[in-house]
């Protein structure tokens, strides 16, 4: 099967775009993926067909998501204030992690890869995501790091007097294929984790790079750093995707 290893990765830039729609998006490529490679298993060597990679990048309106192993209790509105007051959204989805928000100015990544194109092992794969986000906020001058026994990325990270989460991070995997991923806090009103347990810790506080830097940050310039590291890091080949604007 090595013949057949794709470390290309297709960027797609969905801009700001409904939780739904993307949800199914990344539900679409995913099944795609996974039925090549049931496929791949029917054929002799010489037929199989590589698997593709996806890394999609946008901001969401208003959203709160519950992962697999999070509480409905975190959610601290009822579905009236969430939905009248807030203009808010609520989805119960199949990934790792608890509750978190997403909203416009924050940057959210989604990873839809064959593993088996990179390598497999979920824990390195989480270890890498957090580094792509740690090398990026430190070329804003940003210390981040990890807190033992929590995911994500945060900042005050080594025993500082306040430690905040800048990165929230949720996967899913089966069959060694990905999807969810990553939300960084770039520009983000953080007054809407006011309403939820940020991902089930109710000790810790969140933060944004414009809040910790004192000024909004292009969404944009971020993305291309995160892409760069990515790429570093996963030793991808990053391969460009216009997609036609209806």
């Amino acid at each position: 099967m090595n013949s057949h290893i794709n470390k290309q990765v297709e960027i797609r830039e969905l801009g700001l775009v409904d939780y739904q729609s993307t949800w199914d998006e990344q539900e679409r490529l995913f099944a795609g993926i996974v039925d090549q490679k049931l496929q791949n298993r029917t054929l002799p060597d010489e037929a199989q067909q590589h698997t593709s990679n996806y890394l999609l990048f946008c901001e969401h309106p208003h959203v709160y998501t519950l992962g697999t192993s999070g509480h409905v209790d975190n959610l601290l509105v009822d579905q009236n204030r969430l939905t009248n007051e807030l203009g808010a959204t609520f989805f119960k989805i199949r990934r790792g992690g608890d509750i978190t928000y997403h909203g416009p100015g924050q940057l959210v990544g989604y990873p839809i890869l064959d593993l088996d194109n990179f390598f497999t092992d979920i824990h390195r794969y989480m270890r890498l995501l957090e580094e792509s986000i740690i090398l990026t906020l430190a070329d804003y001058g940003i210390d981040a790091g990890r807190i033992d026994g929590l995911t994500g990325v945060w900042l005050d990270h080594a025993d500082g007097p306040r430690p905040r989460k800048i990165c929230a991070m949720g996967v899913k995997a089966s069959r060694w294929v990905t999807m969810h991923g990553f939300a960084l806090n770039v520009n983000t009103d953080l007054s809407y984790f006011n309403h939820i347990v940020p991902c089930g810790i109710a000790d810790k506080a969140v933060t944004s790079l414009a809040a910790e830097l004192g000024h909004a940050v292009s969404l944009a310039d971020v993305a291309a750093h995160v892409r760069q590291h990515m790429a570093s890091l996963f030793d991808m080949e990053l391969i460009e995707k216009t997609l036609e604007r209806s």
